[in-house]
């Protein structure tokens, strides 16, 4: 399994690598964004680790601009900034999770193997809730006929309610079937996708919504 690292560092990309050669991956190594991106579009990784601070071109527009031509690897972005805006930023762009520097070793694992079980899962059909249509494996999604723009967290969250249509879940719950982990438990990221997506489909028009069930959490109705 070959992973990128995407890190100007020369320490840390050689601890890490090092790291996860131990563990037996293959790890290609860029210490700039553009070549960092020019390793995404000219390879297939199974993953890819990504700093958000780089030289010639940040973190945040090699995983837009790779999302852009069509890349699907899964990305998980290294970052020393902590604050929620950050990480919607990052999410939004195209990211899959986030991890705050200083890390343990353990903790990059556990997200790196969620990721990798994640794009593991089978590819499912397509998912029909009221004049929500959504094609898991095309990643796209249309309400009452229009399609939606989604960031890559914003369509996983839409594709997990809808696939679980009229069942509620806490904003734990969400964390741990979305993320994979837990923020702290004074973040409010899942309020924040919530907002962005209800946003985006009263937009559309339509009749489904994501109703707030008060004291427990959302559902899709």
């Amino acid at each position: 399994m070959r992973l990128l690292l995407i890190e100007d560092n020369v320490a840390i990309a050689g601890a890490v690598r090092a790291m996860l050669e131990r563990r037996k991956f293959a790890v290609d190594v860029a210490l700039d964004g553009e070549s960092g991106l020019d390793h995404l579009l000219r390879q297939p990784y199974s993953l890819a680790i990504v700093d958000v601070v780089l030289p010639k071109r940040d973190g945040f527009t090699v995983v837009e601009e790779a999302r852009r031509q069509g890349v699907q690897t899964p990305v998980l972005m290294l970052t020393a900034r902590d604050a929620v805006e950050d990480r919607v930023h990052g999410l939004e762009g195209g990211a899959d999770d986030y991890l705050i520097k200083p890390f343990r070793e353990e903790e990059l694992v556990a997200r790196l193997n969620a990721l990798l079980r994640r794009s593991d899962k089978p590819t499912q059909s397509r998912i029909e809730v009221g004049q929500l249509s959504i094609d898991p494996a095309g990643r796209t999604a249309q309400y009452a006929g229009k399609t939606l723009d989604l960031g890559a967290t914003e369509f996983r969250m839409l594709e997990f309610l809808a696939r679980n249509a009229g069942i509620t879940f806490s904003r734990t719950q969400l964390l741990e079937r979305l993320w994979d982990y837990d923020f702290d438990g004074s973040s409010n990221i899942v309020d924040v996708y919530v907002s962005q997506l209800r946003r985006k489909l009263k937009a559309a028009g339509g009749t489904n919504t994501i109703a707030t069930v008060w004291g427990i959490g959302y559902k899709l109705t």
